[in-house]
């Protein structure tokens, strides 16, 4: 007896040993549970809250807090899969008896007696291998995880971290993916497909295999329903329910080039940007982004309608940006005319010549220092020697001829180079380039070649710089985001950076001008019925490039078309015929969407009007009408708005 004893002890003992030693190896696994911080998805919205994006390293998982997780959810998982979770302590040893004889009678091991919270061990921290050893580590664990966590803090961590099929990671992604819903939108039957998910992930899955997970949904309402926790009526219409099923990409990706740029200036801030749960709150507007897509390749399209041998489909390429001209905020930026095909985004990473689009730049200075829209500029070739390489340099307009002397308002609608060039000399190149890099533009050139816009912008940035002529006179930096809120609630807003170039009425006479240019100007085809639209084409040397830069009363769009090795495009595919088109094709989008959108300019305090000609004529205190006898003034008086 006494030896009997002493085995025992023994026995006890090493077992006793056995399982301090095997808590010894696994003890920190614990507090991978108990500090429990998990990545967590991006996600990125645009300015009316839709989703654009979910943003993740590996896994893709939306964090759900305790207090949202309704009870009919919390019901549902402890009637299927631990019925007694709120009274053991972590391991059910009637239900571990139970099984040891069911697999007693198999010979093997056929059925386990997992609770939810060993559950949440072995798929936090151990294998599913169905060892003996595994689940002692398992028993341990959820011994010392019931002792440091609360039953709420345990349902909460195996909501959010168990696999539910399809790529979702959480209960939370899960029903934003499958149903489209948040968690206390889902009906009864969609809470037991999700509840039923995490015993086979793939098996029952629903956009796979719907038959087997509606069976396994079926058999959680039939467990809540023999334990009373729901009535037979609602039982029955749970059963009946056909729930719709949404298989979609994870990411979700609606904008990919806005995505990408997002992606690409946020991480330079956030170094978890991928897996901190970060909600990024942008000035897109979903709807317009897919019209701008839409509209990109419409022009696209034209392309090759008019040149089906001559145009290159591998190397011709566009981008378009629209801009809310008051806040700056990017409403729509498309970078390529198939982001399949190439991921670069030509609207932000391109520098491309901006040609006769930079013109009125130039002439706003002219206007700022006093000339009026009836200044007369002479249109006349010259020829320019250049001093460092004594080259002769012989510019000439895109028709060939020149008019001798023009207004300043008809060399602008007209886009002549020669007069532009004539009142660059008459500005001073060199009080000219300084007032223009004053501004913020870059990497102009120091000569005269300035005049025809021979340096290299991308589409964003000088969306930037146009914004001033519909925002009257003041410069307004494009913004992508508006506001990022981490996981915690603390919100980063991102404040608009204005910056006032010229005054309203000096800026009004330009916003005429080019108002005229597409009514009657280089811009005809970027006219649309029922609204005032103004802007400005672009054309390079041998149709490399092709701009139209307009705005309306409310918003302002760039698109630009060439080819991405700098050949020159098609002949005759100028700003004008390739990009006026899509401005056009865009606007009438545009008012579809936004009826209520403003239709007219209205001048601001200071803009004088007469009639000169039979046209309507502005003019303001800098800039008065000039007295020569060129023009005929059909009213003595002018308008003072």
């Amino acid at each position: 007896m006494k030896y009997i004893i002493t085995i025992f002890l023994a026995g006890v003992f090493l077992v006793a040993a056995g399982l301090v030693y095997l808590y010894s190896q696994i003890r920190f696994d614990a507090y991978k549970i108990i500090d429990y911080n998990p990545n967590v998805s991006t996600q990125i919205y645009d300015r009316n809250g839709e989703l654009i994006a979910n943003i993740f390293e590996k896994h893709h998982r939306l964090y759900a807090n305790y207090d949202e997780i309704p009870a009919r959810v919390i019901e549902a998982l402890v009637a299927i899969e631990d019925t007694s979770f709120f009274e053991h302590k972590g391991v059910n040893f009637e239900a571990i008896f139970r099984a040891i004889i069911k697999d007693i009678k198999a010979m093997k091991l056929v059925e386990g007696a997992s609770t939810i919270t060993q559950q949440l061990v072995k798929n936090t921290v151990l294998t599913r291998e169905k060892k003996i050893i595994r689940k002692l580590k398992e028993a341990l664990l959820a011994f010392k995880i019931e002792n440091e966590l609360t039953k709420e803090q345990i349902l909460e961590r195996y909501f959010n971290h168990v696999y539910f099929g399809n790529g979702y990671y959480g209960i939370k992604t899960a029903a934003q993916g499958y149903f489209h819903k948040n968690l206390d939108a889902l009906s009864l039957k969609e809470i037991a497909i999700l509840v039923g998910l995490p015993k086979a992930p793939s098996a029952y899955d629903p956009t796979r295999n719907i038959d087997l997970s509606l069976s396994r949904a079926n058999r959680v309402l039939y467990r809540m329903n023999a334990l009373g926790w729901i009535g037979e009526k609602k039982y029955r219409e749970s059963i009946s329910e056909q729930p719709i099923v949404y298989d979609e990409t994870l990411t979700k990706n609606r904008a990919p080039y806005i995505v990408d740029e997002v992606i690409k200036r946020a991480s330079k801030d956030y170094d978890d940007f991928k897996t901190g749960g970060y909600k990024i709150y942008l000035g897109v507007d979903i709807r317009l982004q897919a019209l701008a897509r839409k509209s990109l390749k419409y022009g696209y399209d034209e392309i090759f309608k008019r040149h089906p041998k001559d145009a290159n489909n591998t190397l011709i390429n566009g981008a378009l940006v629209v801009l809310d001209s008051k806040s700056g905020d990017i409403l729509a930026m498309v970078g390529g005319v198939d982001y399949k095909k190439s991921s670069f985004n030509r609207a932000v990473q391109s520098k491309r010549q901006p040609g006769s689009a930079f013109k009125p730049f130039i002439y706003q200075k002219a206007l700022d220092i006093g000339y009026s829209t009836m200044s007369e500029i002479p249109d006349i070739s010259r020829v320019y020697t250049d001093k460092k390489t004594d080259k002769d340099w012989k510019p000439k307009n895109y028709e060939g001829n020149f008019e001798g002397l023009l207004t300043l308002k008809e060399a602008l609608v007209h886009s002549r180079n020669l007069a532009t060039i004539n009142l660059v000399n008459a500005l001073g190149l060199d009080s000219l380039y300084k007032e223009l890099k004053k501004d913020g533009f870059k990497d102009i050139p120091y000569d005269l070649s300035l005049s025809l816009g021979s340096f290299g912008i991308s589409p964003l940035e000088f969306s930037g710089f146009y914004s001033m002529f519909p925002n009257y006179g003041v410069k307004v930096e494009p913004r992508l985001i508006k506001k990022v809120v981490d996981r915690f609630g603390n919100e980063t807003i991102f404040e608009d950076e204005k910056k006032r170039i010229t005054s309203p009425e000096q800026a009004f006479l330009m916003v005429d001008i080019l108002r005229t240019t597409v009514e009657r100007g280089t811009g005809r085809r970027a006219k649309v019925a029922g609204i005032e639209t103004a802007g400005k084409t672009g054309t390079t040397n041998k149709n490399i490039d092709a701009w139209f830069c307009g705005f309306t009363p409310e918003i302002e769009v760039l698109v630009w078309y060439g080819n991405d090795d700098n050949s020159p495009m098609p002949k005759y595919e100028t700003g004008g015929r390739v990009a006026g088109p899509v401005f056009s094709q865009f606007v009438k989008g545009y008012i579809d969407i936004y009826p209520q959108t403003k239709r007219k300019f209205i001048p601001p305090e200071g803009v004088m009007m007469r009639k000169i000609n039979g046209r309507n004529e502005y003019f303001t205190k800098r800039s008065p009408m000039p007295q020569t006898n060129s023009i005929e003034e059909n009213e003595s008086g002018g308008m003072l708005f």
